[in-house]
Formats: structure tokens, C-alpha cells, sequence
């Protein structure tokens, strides 16, 4: 069951879930987890998106590292960004080879702050991260930042168990901010995740 009286992007920082910031004596095993637990929802995540090698890709809070080395043997181009320092070890120690062939770049940054130039990316993706941001419209705002034109932006949530799924009103103020900053949003439930998608 959902926990009661949960509150998405009030600003809060993500105090000791280690998932949301992995850290501590905590941290690996929280990373691990991750990739086990984020593979098929990561393969259907790049399926959904159709990554080209022309396409630059940002990935926000690429945790362990998995997808960054899917989109690397796709794209052109794969920047992670995750606030966790853990994380961002974990992921170069996995995609060491992409990283010296300078194909994957990771450093620490967050949905808020990625530190990417303006309309540098062709695709900016996240998975299982985005209700866990402190502040929803000013995480939108430097995505669409940082989107070239035409480019997407692809946000996907957990569907199962049920405790970690989007409420109708979470799910409704997603779209909502979603739509305010580009104009227009799309939502799909895939086998695995439901994704949310926009377009600069």
C-alpha cells in the first residue's frame, strides 16, 4: 500500500532514503540493487526513445550506471549526471572502457543543476528518479534548458509494486507541470514503467 500522506517536490532534500541519494555504508548496495532491479525497465526505456547515432544524450541520475552503457552503443554522444558521488564512481568502474573512449561522461549534478550547455542534447532521459526531485518545475526548467529544439524529454516511473507507483494526483501534477513547460505532454504505461514524455 502507498504510504499515507506522501508529498512529491516540496523542496525537500531526500533525507535517508538510500535510493533517492545513495551514500554511506549503504550506498553500493543501494547501487547494485538498482541495476538489478532497473534492467528491463532501462531496455524498455531505450526501446521506447530510439536512440540514433547522431543523438546526444543526457542521462539524470543514471545511478549505477546500467543505461548509460545501453545508450553508449547507440548514440553519439551519453552525459550522466547523478548527485550521489557513489554513483557517479560506481557508473565510470562500469562503463570504463566508453568513458576513456570518450563515448560516456559522468560527473555529480542533478535534475536542477546538470551542468550542460544550452540546447545540447538531443534526448535528455531519466528513470525512476523524477518523483524523487526536490522541486519539480525548476528540474522541468533546465531539462527544457538543455534540450535542443525538437529534442525529448523521456520520464519513467515505476508501475509495481504498487507502493512505489504515482498516484492519480502525482501522476496528474507531473503532466501538468510537464505540459506547462513545453506546451504539451504525452503518458504512456509500458510493461514496466509509465513513461513521460515531452518534446522542446
Amino acid at each position: 500500500m502507498r504510504p499515507e500522506r506522501r508529498r512529491l517536490w516540496t523542496g525537500a532534500a531526500p533525507g535517508a532514503n538510500p535510493f533517492a541519494l545513495p551514500r554511506g555504508l549503504l550506498g553500493p548496495a543501494a547501487g547494485l540493487l538498482m541495476a538489478r532491479g532497473n534492467r528491463v525497465q532501462n531496455a524498455e526505456v531505450l526501446a521506447y526513445c530510439g536512440v540514433g547515432p547522431q543523438d546526444d544524450v543526457l542521462e539524470v541520475g543514471h545511478g549505477p550506471g546500467l543505461l548509460l552503457g545501453m545508450l553508449a552503443r547507440r548514440a553519439r554522444s551519453v552525459t550522466g549526471v547523478d548527485p550521489s558521488p557513489q554513483m557517479v564512481r560506481m557508473a565510470r568502474r562500469r562503463n570504463a572502457a566508453a568513458v576513456r573512449a570518450g563515448r560516456v561522461r559522468v560527473r555529480v549534478g542533478s535534475a536542477e543543476a546538470t551542468g550542460a550547455p544550452d540546447a545540447s542534447a538531443d534526448l535528455v532521459v531519466s528513470v525512476n528518479t523524477v518523483a524523487m526531485w526536490p522541486r519539480l518545475d525548476a528540474a522541468l526548467d533546465e531539462l527544457h534548458r538543455v534540450l535542443r529544439p525538437g529534442g525529448l524529454l523521456a520520464l519513467s516511473w515505476h508501475l509495481s509494486p504498487e507502493s512505489f507507483t504515482l498516484a492519480p494526483d502525482e501522476r496528474a501534477a507531473l503532466e501538468a507541470a510537464l505540459s506547462r513547460r513545453f506546451g504539451a505532454s504525452s503518458t504512456a504505461d509500458l510493461r514496466h514503467g509509465a513513461l513521460f514524455s515531452a518534446r522542446r
